[in-house]
């Protein structure tokens, strides 16, 4: 699997770990359209990690923002990874508050994904 670079948004992906696809999100994501990119990547990482029985583990401590066209292709990934049964671990920088505000918002998916779902805050 191959990184993502598309405009001032880099994902790296890092070789499957103890059963895990980690992708690193970097820079910012600010396109208004994310969807036209990410949604292809996203296909190959969740069929892959249903191919390697993998979880997926998303890490954004190192993202500088995204915008509400971004967190929707996000929430896209959550409600298709569920669909597949593939879990996902988010994790984020609280000390940054648009994430703060970001996830604390999405949590809410936690309690409807059956177990699918973690999302997690680091300081």
């Amino acid at each position: 699997m191959e990184n993502l670079v598309f405009n001032d948004l880099t994902i790296e992906v890092g070789e499957p770990v103890s059963g895990k696809i980690r992708l690193d999100w970097k820079g910012k994501s600010n396109d208004r359209q994310p969807r036209k990119i990410l949604d292809p990547f996203f296909v190959t990482i969740c069929d892959a990690a249903k191919e390697m029985q993998s979880a997926i583990e998303m890490h954004f401590e190192d993202l500088e923002y995204f915008n509400s066209s971004t967190i929707t292709a996000i929430i896209q990934l959550i409600q298709d990874l569920r669909n597949k049964q593939v879990p996902l671990e988010i994790v984020y920088d609280q000390t940054m508050k648009w994430q703060k505000l970001s996830f604390d918002a999405l949590k809410i998916f936690e309690k409807k994904q059956e177990g699918l779902l973690k999302i997690s805050a680091i300081e």
